[in-house]
């Protein structure tokens, strides 16, 4: 398939032009794509996603443009089609094509989203959003980091169901190895249909012995591949099944495999989707599938970098990610000789990252403390169980490696390794502050990490006024950057695809939108070779 070209030349009776242009606020994003749709998605963005011979393609400036807007009102592919023939601020908004402009199927989108998903820049619809709004000079040297859960687009399966499904999968792959595969299995059952197998799920000895013949016809499939080398899906597929009966299943004491009286830290909790993961984004607000995490540049409010990690991942885990182009400039950025210049330069903004107590982690401090940036992340207090002492509550000189406990007795650091403790030990014995301190008949123990340094310099800071002031006023502002992203019922908080690659890519698409809905209020407007914030 050849790249088609966007008719750049309208009918002035049929042009949707005339009838939108009065109707359609200035500061729409219907208004700014239409003025500005062929210098932010020209056709030959997507040159290289087609070949050089074969039948045209709907352009892709179009179907650009209609993804943004189906991301940014959360339709599905066939609303998003239905929207472009029959909406005339979609065409307005395509260059104001004709109204008898023709539609297309909605599988132009699955191909166009599967053709940029193999590209070498999937996510370049994004990346144009980010590149204008600098040229603008609208994204400044501050940060803003969180994250929101991204529930999973399939259902979350038990255990006699993902060890089926897996089996099912591994079958399936088999491909000419299929027969001799079967030959091993003993369950009466032909693994050819989905869902839970037939059995009387209120008789407990039923479900065991359902369990154990599920667990034995897996184990006898991976037995049978044992000691070959895999490769491909077949590989794929025994790795999942192996995984699946590792983390959910035990031997019983009677010799029988039943389900574990556990979680495993990381489970698997679908086939279908085996990257999702349980996550908790609260204690008490669990949830299944992935976590999306968003940088924000809080004065002009928009997003500069977005990731998806699985639900049981931490937030600050996804930090370094968030802030790679910032942390790289930082680290290439080389201070000029003195004779190169006739004064001195001044010196740049530092980077400045806000996050709340997710991201206070010693190392994402220890990362922006090396990247000269300033950090604005909670960190949470030092707590004690039973009323006792906090660790604050205790003076820690690192240099001397000692600890000073309130009553003013000291105890040495010890341990080479990352965490070093204080023993206390017999010194506890005849305190005045031994209950206020400890309920341990061996005495107060105090553990200092490798990361103790920083973590003491943030929590100083925090309890500087203006440290908070700058921290309230600021960091609340991701909120409702989230609350723009989650809005739509299709595609905002429940995601729409598969696998974390696509659900990453499909996030950073939503964020594009939520952007070019924001330019469009700023007024961003071509400003000859450049771009620019229209005077008001």
């Amino acid at each position: 398939m050849t790249l088609g070209s966007t008719p750049r030349q309208a009918d002035a009776f049929r042009s949707t032009t005339e009838f939108c242009a009065p109707r359609v606020r200035a500061d729409s994003i219907y208004a700014l794509l239409h003025r500005e749709c062929f210098n932010l998605f020209p056709d030959e963005l997507f040159a290289d996603l087609f070949a050089d011979v074969g039948r045209r393609s709907v352009p892709p400036l179009i179907v650009a443009v209609v993804m943004v807007l189906q991301r940014l009102e959360g339709l599905s592919d066939r609303e998003a089609v239905e929207r472009f023939t029959y909406d005339a601020r979609y065409k307005y908004a395509a260059g104001g094509l004709s109204f008898d402009h023709p539609g297309f199927a909605h599988t132009v989108l699955v191909d166009m989203r599967a053709r940029l998903a193999r590209s070498a820049r999937p996510e370049r619809i994004f990346e144009v959003t980010l590149e204008v709004a600098r040229a603008a000079g609208l994204v400044g040297v501050r940060r803003v980091l969180d994250s929101t859960p991204l529930y999973d687009a399939v259902a979350t399966m038990d255990t006699v169901t993902l060890v089926r499904s897996a089996i099912r999968g591994l079958l399936a792959a088999a491909d000419e190895r299929e027969p001799g595969l079967r030959a091993v299995l003993r369950r009466d059952d032909d693994y050819a249909s989905a869902g839970k197998p037939a059995c009387d799920y209120d008789d407990r000895a039923a479900r065991a012995a359902l369990v154990d013949a599920l667990a034995r016809d897996g184990y006898a499939l991976l037995a049978a591949l044992d000691g070959e080398r895999l490769a491909g899906p077949l590989a794929e597929a025994a790795t999942l099944l192996a995984t699946v009966l590792g983390q959910d299943l035990e031997d019983g004491p009677d010799g029988t495999l039943r389900i574990a009286r556990r979680v495993a830290p990381d489970r698997i909790i679908s086939t279908v989707d085996p990257e999702a993961r349980h996550g908790h984004k609260t204690a008490a607000h669990g949830f299944d599938g992935y976590k999306g995490h968003l940088a924000l540049d809080p004065d002009a409010e928009l997003i500069t970098a977005t990731a998806v990690s699985a639900g049981n991942r931490g937030d600050a885990a996804a930090a370094s990610e968030l802030l790679a182009a910032e942390l790289a400039a930082t680290a290439t950025t080389v201070e000029p000789p003195p004779e190169a210049a006739a004064e001195p330069a001044a010196s740049p903004a530092p980077l400045t990252v806000y996050g709340d107590a997710a991201y206070g982690t010693g190392e994402l401090l220890e990362t922006l403390d090396a990247a000269g940036a300033t950090a604005m992340c909670k960190v949470q207090a030092p707590v004690a169980r039973g009323g006792h002492f906090s660790k604050d509550a205790f003076t820690i000189d690192l240099a001397a490696r000692t600890v000073t406990c309130p009553a003013g007795r000291v105890a040495p650091l010890r341990g080479a390794g990352p965490v070093a403790i204080a023993s206390f030990g017999a010194a506890c014995a005849g305190c005045p502050l031994a209950e206020r301190c400890t309920s341990s008949t061996e005495g107060r123990t105090i553990s200092v990490g490798a990361h103790e340094a920083q973590l003491a310099r943030a929590r100083a800071a925090q309890r500087d006024p203006a440290w908070r002031a700058d921290y309230r006023a600021t960091r609340p502002k991701v909120e409702r950057k989230i609350g723009h992203l989650m809005r739509r019922r299709h595609g905002g908080r429940r995601a729409r695809v598969r696998g974390r690659p696509k659900v990453g890519a499909d996030f950073a698409l939503l964020a594009a939108a939520v952007n070019l809905a924001r330019l469009a209020v700023l007024g961003l407007v071509r400003a000859g070779p450049t771009w620019a914030i229209r005077s008001t």
